[in-house]
């Protein structure tokens, strides 16, 4: 009795090919998905912790003031860190037309050295101009400006690391510095209270709470 040799037996290609196409059309919905919501929502937020963020704002603050060198006769007034509105993205924002949200917020300290003429004013922007661009901060605007009636110094830089702006100006009407630095759009924890927050206070150095 003669027997037929046995070959290797396949695997019939129909069941691999429809796995195949089930992960596919996973991946497809997924991707769709995802997709989808991107558009409607747009770009996501940094989440953000309010406390860390001021520190750092404040930081900066600290080395324009120490940057600008100016003799001991010219005292920073203290500021206190302040939220700006940031706004929905994406197809979300029709439905949200001019309506802030809730749950994220800029950052911005304003403080100022009063009673400051032109040539010391100049210098000392001059001076944290140059640190800045040699920290590589990248310079945004430019605002020297003069008229017949009026004269104006100043000058907005971009961090490197994430957007965070540094803004100085100066006026011949009230010989004032007038300094902004601000942090962008973050998305805050539940329960952040920017009217119960002890974090938000800045001083000049060699000034206290309360001085």
């Amino acid at each position: 009795m003669f027997k037929t040799p046995v070959r290797g037996i396949r695997t019939p290609a129909r069941p691999l090919l429809r796995s195949v196409v089930g992960v596919v059309t996973v991946a497809l919905a997924v991707g769709a998905a995802l997709a989808g919501n991107w558009a409607w929502h747009g770009a996501p937020y940094p989440s953000v912790d309010p406390d860390s963020v001021a520190r750092r704002v404040k930081d900066r603050s600290d080395r324009v003031y120490d940057g600008f060198a100016l003799p001991g006769t010219y005292a920073a007034t203290p500021g206190r860190i302040d939220t700006g509105s940031c706004y929905y993205r994406g197809l979300d924002s029709l439905a949200h037309i001019d309506e802030a949200r809730t749950d994220v917020h800029s950052f911005g300290l304003d403080w100022s050295v009063p009673g400051v003429p032109e040539p010391t004013a100049r210098e000392a922007q001059r001076r944290v101009r140059d640190r800045l661009a040699k920290q590589g901060w990248k310079l945004t605007h430019e605002g020297d400006r003069a008229g017949a009636t009026f004269r104006e110094l100043g000058f907005r830089f971009e961090s490197p690391d994430g957007g965070d702006l540094v803004d100085v100006q100066w006026n011949d009407s009230t010989t004032t510095l007038f300094i902004s630095v601000y942090a962008p759009c973050g998305q805050t924890p539940d329960g952040f209270d920017e009217y119960d927050w002890p974090e938000a206070h800045w001083y000049p150095k060699g000034r206290a709470a309360g001085v």
